[in-house]
């Protein structure tokens, strides 16, 4: 006898326990119903579908959903279908909202691109291309490295774009700047590393991140010409921003890089350089990768967070030889792999010069708006100081003497909008006067100006509270 299949119709789990095969289908749908896995107005499965899933008379599946429309259970219209009647489904009670503060009207806080620009046709072209001219064997399971065409893209534009010494050997593809440092911090843990160097205001996750994996963080003072070098013996690697340290601002001095790679030679140490947002530079010439200095101490990472948008979950890092084969063995264990549909696609976008593209309008887009940032606040706060202006998608601003820093965030937030105090950035003992961090990428295009209309309001009360 041949066996046939159905190929139309929805797929419906029902087990048939050991009563009759009619009443056991019955007694199953209505716990299906009862449980919710079936809810009101939900589409069933054809006779014909069902009956050839279970391997069961195609007349017991259609007298069992009889019997089931006669109690209420289902309802059976003529061209569609049946269906779980509405009055079968008993709404269960839900469950009371956790009491959250109203999401604020605007944001300005700092590390986020506008996302309302991200190149969607752009997207949508490259992946259509992409995945027309891939072959079949590129779908199956990926290279952990990365899929060698973006490896390929990647280097060619870090080389081009940021000074990267790079191969296609050395890039190794994760998901963002998060995952990197996770990789990286592990190996070298792995390799016997203990302590780290920070600086002394960044991101607090990172530096959460490192303690995870057991890792001590010293934090090392940062002024105008950057970050200081650790002390001998406090560190053995080092987490940096030199191209344009965040939040602060500063671009590490040459003469500070060379101290820093001093350092990791001396200790054979490491140094991670976070180059999140070099792509965007207004008043002065772009500031190259720290990597090209010196390619086995330092290892860099990257990633289309700020370019393109944190959801598209696609950085790389370009590795010493001797972290390259412990990162990749790593990412393996973890399988946390980015899509090969999105690599492909981000691949295609830099091949085809989409990606520089967006990153020049980008670039001035912020320039545009850092420039309305800077006049508003000279025509209304003229006294106070703006900083980290030259590069990036964030400003510093000093607050009044005497303000009142947590204090200026809460006043933010009562108007409905969101900013970060430098405070938030600060490691463990460290401390600067009272600023504010402004982040002018954020909002999109339409609510900029509304955005700065409250910081203005928020400002001016700090000056008259201070």
């Amino acid at each position: 006898m041949t066996e046939r299949w159905a190929i139309s119709g929805r797929d419906l789990h029902v087990e048939l326990g050991g009563n009759t095969v009619r009443t056991s289908l019955e007694e199953s749908l209505r716990l299906a119903v009862r449980e919710g896995r079936l809810p009101a107005g939900a589409l069933l499965p054809p006779t014909r579908t069902l009956a050839a899933d279970l391997g069961i008379a195609r007349n017991t599946v259609a007298n069992a959903y009889a019997q089931l429309v006669a109690e209420g259970w289902l309802t059976a219209r003529q061209g569609s279908g049946t269906r779980v009647a509405e009055a079968a489904v008993e709404p269960s009670p839900s469950p009371e909202p956790p009491t959250t503060a109203p999401a604020p009207a605007f944001d300005l806080r700092a590390g986020f691109p506008d996302v309302s620009s991200f190149p969607r046709s752009a997207w949508i072209a490259a992946s259509r291309a992409a995945i027309t001219a891939a072959p079949a064997s590129t779908f199956g399971y990926a290279d952990v490295q990365g899929l060698p065409v973006l490896r390929e893209a990647v280097s060619g534009y870090l080389a081009r774009a940021r000074g990267v010494r790079v191969t296609p050997d050395r890039v190794v593809i994760c998901s963002g700047f998060t995952q990197g440092l996770s990789i990286v911090g592990a190996v070298l843990h792995a390799q016997g590393a203990r302590g780290v160097a920070v600086e002394s205001h960044g991101h607090r996750q990172h530096r959460d991140l490192l303690a995870e994996l057991g890792l001590s963080c010293h934090p090392v003072p940062v002024d105008a010409l950057g970050a200081h070098p650790p002390e001998p013996g406090t560190a053995d690697f080092a987490l940096l921003t030199p191209a344009h340290q965040f939040p602060l601002g500063a671009a590490l001095d040459p003469a500070r890089r060379a101290a820093f790679l001093e350092w990791a030679t001396g200790t054979d140490g490491v140094i991670v350089e976070d180059d999140y947002d070099g792509e965007f530079r207004y008043d002065r010439r772009p500031i190259g990768a720290m990597q090209a200095l010196a390619p086995e101490r330092v290892a860099y990472l990257g990633t289309v967070s700020k370019t393109l948008a944190p959801g598209i979950r696609l950085g790389w890092m370009v590795l010493p030889a001797r972290l390259i084969g412990p990162a990749v063995e790593r990412l393996a264990r973890e399988l946390a792999l980015p899509s090969v549909l999105d690599q492909l696609t981000l691949a295609e976008l830099i091949r085809s010069g989409g990606y520089d593209r967006h990153v020049r309008r980008s670039r001035l887009a912020y320039r545009r708006r850092r420039d309305v940032l800077v006049r508003q606040l000279a025509r209304t706060t003229p006294a106070l100081g703006l900083e980290g202006l030259p590069a990036g998608m964030h400003a510093v601003l000093s607050l009044p003497e005497g303000a009142d820093e947590s204090a200026v965030v809460a006043d933010a937030a009562s108007r409905g909008l969101a900013l970060d105090g430098l405070a938030h950035y600060a490691a463990p003992g460290q401390s600067r006067p009272p600023a504010l961090v402004i982040g002018y990428a954020t909002p999109p295009e339409h609510a900029y100006t509304s955005a700065l209309a409250r910081l203005t309001a928020t400002i001016q009360g700090a000056g008259r509270s201070g």
